[in-house]
């Protein structure tokens, strides 16, 4: 699918991703707030949607990729947790329920590259969202040093392969296009052995949209939200220009 090679491997992902868990908090003491069933757009294998419901909430996750909702039911399958795992578009959600918590983490928010999509999601959210129901999401903040990343190769990051303990090094290459605010990005990661001699490297690309904080306002108002919270981070700081990331809690406050 278009735009998905960083998720074609979901064990890969999981490897690199899944001991993240900044957001985990952030969102537990939202949920603590909240009746009925929160839905997961984008859930991906389930890095967030699992620790939510293992403490007691029933949650949907929804993904459009298959082969991460795989992964998430084969992490799920004996643990009895009151997940339902649903494969839909985001931007076409059709769930015959309606929440009072949604979000969407792990930068999601950036696959939806045009005007048209991201209008789509929010609407799909929308629907899905009771009056002075809560929407959450992070999104990369678009600073300078952000979007000016280098176009040649760069080291980014080196960390070991819990299977075979071997380093992997891993190197970035992107591009920023102004007129889209997408940024294009190739990840390069080099597989070591033990001598650290490179045995294998694997190349993925991405697209990520970047939104402006007074464009996300308009944004979010068009589409019938108020922003209740805005963050530079899931600590709940408050947003400055050096931050690295927007995170939003939004209020549903019309019907689109």
């Amino acid at each position: 699918m278009e735009n998905f090679e960083e998720y074609d491997d979901p064990i890969l992902y999981d490897k690199e991703n899944e001991s993240y868990t900044a957001d985990i908090p952030f969102l537990l003491k939202w949920a603590a707030k909240t009746e009925g069933t929160i839905i997961d757009v984008a859930c991906g294998t389930g890095r967030a949607t699992i620790p939510l419901a293992k403490n007691g909430h029933k949650l949907i996750g929804v993904d459009v990729h298959n082969g991460m909702l795989a992964e998430a039911k084969k992490k799920t399958d004996k643990l009895d947790l009151p997940i339902e795992w649903i494969e839909q578009d985001c931007t076409k959600l059709n769930l015959n329920v309606k929440s009072n918590l949604i979000y969407t983490v792990g930068n999601s928010f950036q696959h939806f590259l045009t005007n048209e999509a991201q209008d789509a999601l929010l609407n799909s959210v929308n629907q899905h969202l009771n009056v002075d129901g809560i929407f959450i999401f992070g999104t990369r903040f678009p600073s300078t040093e952000e979007l000016l990343q280098s176009s040649t190769e760069e080291y980014w990051k080196t960390y070991v392969d819990e299977d075979s303990q071997h380093k992997v090094d891993v190197y970035t290459i992107s591009h920023y296009d102004s007129l889209n605010q997408v940024q294009h990005y190739t990840t390069i990661r080099k597989f070591l052995n033990d001598a650290e001699e490179v045995v294998e490297e694997k190349k993925t690309n991405i697209s990520l949209r970047y939104v402006f904080p007074k464009e996300m306002e308009r944004l979010l108002e068009r589409h019938g939200f108020e922003i209740a919270h805005l963050y530079k981070n899931w600590n709940e700081e408050p947003i400055t220009n050096d931050s690295y990331e927007m995170v939003y809690v939004c209020k549903k406050v019309w019907e689109v």
